[in-house]
This record gives C-alpha cells, structure tokens and sequence, in this order.
C-alpha cells in the first residue's frame, strides 16, 4: 500500500451524541454504553448548543430527541443535514410515542432511524453499532479516495512536469495548450534541439485513459528526452517510429498502443522531415498558399513488430506555422445531431481562426468549445504551434 493511502488508513471508533433536555434520559443510556468497549458517549441537554457540540465532537451517531424547549428535535434533524461537516451522520430520533405522521417527517427531513424511548439495553446498543458502523465504513472510504485522488493529482503534476517550456529563437518560436479529460492523459508532446542544427518536433497519444496510458505515455516521452532507443538516429523520424514500435511491442506492454507525429527541422536546408504511425496529419500554414496536411501513411506504434515508417520532407518558409495535434481537438460531437467534427474541418479552422486577445492555441480551444456546446472534453486536447523565422 502506498504512503498516503496507508497515512489515509484511521482507527474510528464509535462515538454518540445524545441531545435531549432530560438529564436523566442520557443518564440512563450512559449507563447501558458504560461496559460496552469502544463505544465513546457524549450527551448536551442545551438543544440550542446542539448543532455547535456536533461539528466539535464529531459523532458516529446521534441521538436526537424531539420534544424540547426553544427547538425542536425535527427542525434540528434538518440543521444537521445543512451542516456538510454532519450531513452523512445517522441519526436516530428519538419520541415518547409510536406515532406514524412524526416518523414520516423525521424520514423526510434525513433522520436513519426511530425509536420510541427508551427501549431495552441490547436494542440501542445493536443500533448504535450498526448506524456507526455504516458511518464509518464510509469514512474510511472517502479517506481512502481522498488520499488516492492526492496521489492522481501528484501523478499528474509529474506528467505535465514534462511537458517542454514555450520556446523562442532565432530560428522557431512554439506555443501550445493541453488539456486533460481525465485526471491521468494519455497524450503527450515535446520538442528540443537535437544538435545545433536539428530541431525535433513530436506529439504521441496512448490508447485510452487513466493510470496505465499515463505511465505509457511517460514511459515513451522519457525515451524520446533521452533518445535512448539503442542504434536509432533520432534525426531519422521513421526509423525513431520503427524503433518505438519495437520498444513499445502492445504484446507486452498490455495491449497498449499510441499514434504518433515526430517531425525534424534542419535549420540550414530549411528541410522538415516527418513520419507518422496511424496519427492525425499536422497542418502546414503558409501565407497566400493552400494548407499542407502533413502525414505519412504508417500504422499505430506497437502495433506490428517489423513495420517499416517511412519520411517524407516539405521545405519550410520562413513564416510558416506548423500545427501538431491529438484526434482530441476535433473528434467532438456537434449539438445539433450533425454527427462529429472531422481534421479537415479542424485544419480549415487553424488557418482561419483569427486570435482577438489570445493566443492561437487558446483561440482554437474557444472556438472546439463553442462547436461543441461545452467546456469540458471527451478525450485529452493537446495542440502544438510552430512558428518557423
């Protein structure tokens, strides 16, 4: 078990506040719970102190009487819902009579349960213990998510963590936005030097969600940082696709597989050359000149052992903007039943979307959202820009 899930772990013990105005009731049930082991009671007779004794004590149950002076017991029933430090506490009311019209809105107002008092000895005590019981099964429940959900949360700084600063030079100038649909992304991108003379320029997106396309996406990322991938040359963008493809083998690495664009920019031939594997095409922009799709037609990584990526090249512009993304900035369906957006209409966009007070990255994000009709995305939306000078 993990630190914090361990740390998460707490011995709660059963605790009961009994509210009632009559001393001598919450004598009488101190003394049937005084040789019961690990049950703690605490009792207030002032109803009016009720709420503030609760959020103090904390109490696994309480015992709510109903008839008192200057509040009644249902109207504090309702208090203790309103309260988020009480709202899951059960309480089990307590009446001077069996009395169906009472026992409803007790019901209706939150109250778990109802007895007539006081019963006999073994009944209270059974009902104490299992409403606690309940209680804090879902404590330690909502401590053990909370201590996950911190973990999820570190994980996932980790990984964007690596994601590489917006860069300027004199020779590129790169923005980008990412955003995660889950708490763990499958999509990562980066781009870096490879010399004084090569530019490298990639974006991957693992199959699915969560814990396990994370770690295979930081896993792969990682080899792409250090260029580890034994007697590859990382200026060759297919044989980078081959040799990932061998690495990353979804035979054993639990079916798992990622799409690919990797891309290298050699300052002084103004030549990029580029491969993909199953990966939406990155878009080229050139003032007065039709949009390039660039892509080549290679499979998903991990896919096959022995697939052969091929390159293909495009001479860059100074000016030119290259836009590398995941299928999670268009793959988003309409509102009105059109169906889902496709990368041709996407790309058409990029060139088209002017930013007012934004960058481009971001206006793209806007205008994804207004198509869509909401915020949030189904899949992880990662958008590269390259401004070549």
């Amino acid at each position: 078990m993990s630190e914090a899930l361990e740390a998460a772990k707490q011995d709660f013990k059963i605790k009961v506040l009994m509210v009632d105005d009559q001393g001598m009731v919450c004598e009488a049930v101190r003394r049937m719970l005084a040789d019961e082991p690990g049950i703690e009671f605490h009792s207030i007779t002032e109803p009016m102190k009720a709420i503030e004794a609760a959020v103090s004590i904390q109490p696994t149950v309480i015992l709510q009487d109903l008839v008192m002076p200057d509040v009644d017991g249902l109207t504090l029933v309702k208090f203790y819902r309103a309260k988020p430090q009480l709202k899951d506490v059960p309480i089990i009311v307590l009446s001077s009579k069996e009395d169906p019209e009472t026992k409803k809105k007790a019901f209706e107002l939150g109250a778990n349960d109802y007895m007539v008092k006081l019963p006999d000895k073994l009944e209270v005590i059974a009902r104490i213990r299992y409403h606690s019981t309940g209680y804090i099964r879902l404590l330690e429940r909502n401590a053990a998510q909370a201590a996950l959900q911190a973990e999820l949360d570190e994980a996932a700084r980790y990984v964007q963590s690596l994601f590489p600063e917006k860069h300027e030079d004199d020779i590129v100038k790169t923005d980008w936005v990412f955003i995660a649909s889950t708490d763990l992304a499958g999509d990562t991108f980066g781009y870096h030097w490879l010399d004084d003379e090569h530019f490298a320029i990639y974006l991957l997106d693992v199959c699915g969600h969560g814990v396990g396309a994370a770690l295979h996406s930081v896993s792969a990322i990682n080899v792409m940082r250090s260029q580890s991938l034994r007697g590859v040359d990382f200026h060759d963008p297919g044989a980078v696709l081959s040799g990932l493809n061998e690495a990353f083998d979804m035979e054993k690495h639990n079916d798992m597989y990622f799409t690919m664009w990797y891309g290298v920019y050699n300052k002084t031939t103004r030549e990029l050359v580029y491969s993909s594997g199953g990966h939406p095409a990155s878009v080229l922009i050139r003032d007065g000149a039709p949009l390039q799709r660039l892509a080549t037609p290679g499979m998903i990584v991990g896919g096959m052992p022995g697939t052969i990526f091929s390159n293909d090249s495009v001479t860059i512009q100074s000016g030119d903007k290259l836009y590398v993304f995941s299928d999670g900035v268009y793959e988003v369906d309409y509102p009105d039943g059109r169906g889902m957006m496709t990368d041709d209409e996407f790309a058409v966009q990029l060139e088209a979307v002017a930013p007012s007070g934004a960058t481009k990255v971001d206006a793209m994000v806007d205008w994804v959202r207004e198509q869509q009709g909401r915020d949030a995305f189904e899949d992880d939306y990662s958008l590269v820009e390259v401004i070549f000078k």
